[in-house]
């Protein structure tokens, strides 16, 4: 069941290609304000610094990040590069959204593409939307509400632990497409930035936030070690079912058996887009091997049907016209 998560980013890969966006792929969508540390989860499940930083809306395009245990191959478009150094990905994904948003606070619905190789993460597809913020929240909620309404993603909500869950802006904007919470996962950041004297413990109990497919906290700290000697101290009880490792073991287990679920429909999706296409080729005849042979009969014919219209014998005379 490893290989579908593969196969689900090569098909991602060529309706990207052809610019099609006539069906709907499982992925995962990260959602969240600017300072839920929703760039620092994602760094952390990269294993890697490599998202843009700065004051402000920051990621002005989707950013549709995949990382992947395979090695890139040798074949591929020529327009795709491969870069080794995370600074200079860094400055390529800047460079690429002030090339379609500008260098304002423009927001652009095309997405930057990011395939991250390395033995050290698990193949998945992850989503990276631009952070809610008041400065320009129509934009940027319709953006967000455009990708998660999508039946077949699975909602990332990145929370801070210092700020109050019940208002959570990203499980708001979850809650409106997925009332039941059926396809919503909770990430908790922060744990180790809350008042002194408070913990999370009823959070990351479930009993506070209703989501179905759990919820794990995350504290800032860098290393993995450094995480879990935080929640080993601090949260003994649930250091194990929280983290950047159960984290990234959780999205994948969730989007393997998310993309079995929603195999038979893109299968069936598949097939009546092939078959529709496939009739409108055939409408188009048979293919052109004699260039020139095919004009002149084309002009004999036209030159044919206008001598008729002219001489009042045509088939099809036009009497609204001249």
């Amino acid at each position: 069941m490893e290989a579908l998560i593969p196969v689900i980013n090569k098909l991602q890969d060529v309706f990207n290609t052809v610019g099609a966006d006539v069906i709907q792929l499982p992925q995962i969508a990260v959602v969240g304000t600017q300072s839920s540390g929703k760039s620092s989860v994602l760094e952390s499940l990269v294993g890697r610094d490599l998202l843009p930083r700065g004051t402000g809306v920051v990621t002005r395009r989707p950013l549709i990040l995949q990382p992947s245990t395979w090695t890139p191959g040798t074949s591929g478009r020529a327009t795709r590069m491969i870069f080794t150094d995370f600074e200079e990905i860094r400055q390529e994904i800047e460079n690429e959204t002030d090339r379609i948003s500008g260098s304002n606070k423009g927001i652009s619905d095309d997405p930057i593409h990011l395939k991250i190789f390395s033995p050290h993460v698990l193949n998945l597809t992850l989503v990276d939307l631009p952070g809610i913020t008041k400065d320009i929240e129509v934009q940027i909620r319709e953006l967000i509400l455009k990708h998660i309404s999508n039946p077949n993603c699975i909602i990332l909500a990145v929370t801070a632990a210092n700020t109050d869950m019940a208002t959570s802006e990203a499980l708001k904007v979850a809650r409106e497409v997925d009332t039941d919470g059926r396809r919503t996962l909770a990430v908790v950041t922060k744990l180790d930035l809350m008042d002194a004297g408070t913990d999370a413990m009823d959070v990351l109990m479930g009993r506070v936030i209703p989501v179905k497919l759990g919820l794990i906290g995350k504290p800032v700290a860098d290393a993995v070690r450094d995480e879990h000697a935080f929640l080993q101290k601090k949260y003994p009880s649930l250091a194990n079912r929280n983290g950047t490792k159960y984290l990234s073991k959780t999205l994948n287990r969730l989007l393997m058996h998310h993309i079995r679920d929603c195999l038979p429909g893109l299968k069936t999706r598949l097939n009546v887009l092939a078959a529709q296409y496939q009739a409108l080729l055939g409408s188009y005849g048979e293919p052109v091997d004699d260039q020139s042979a095919t004009l002149l009969q084309l002009i004999t014919k036209f030159a044919a049907e206008y001598c008729n219209t002219i001489e009042g014998t045509a088939k099809y005379i036009e009497t609204t016209e001249l």
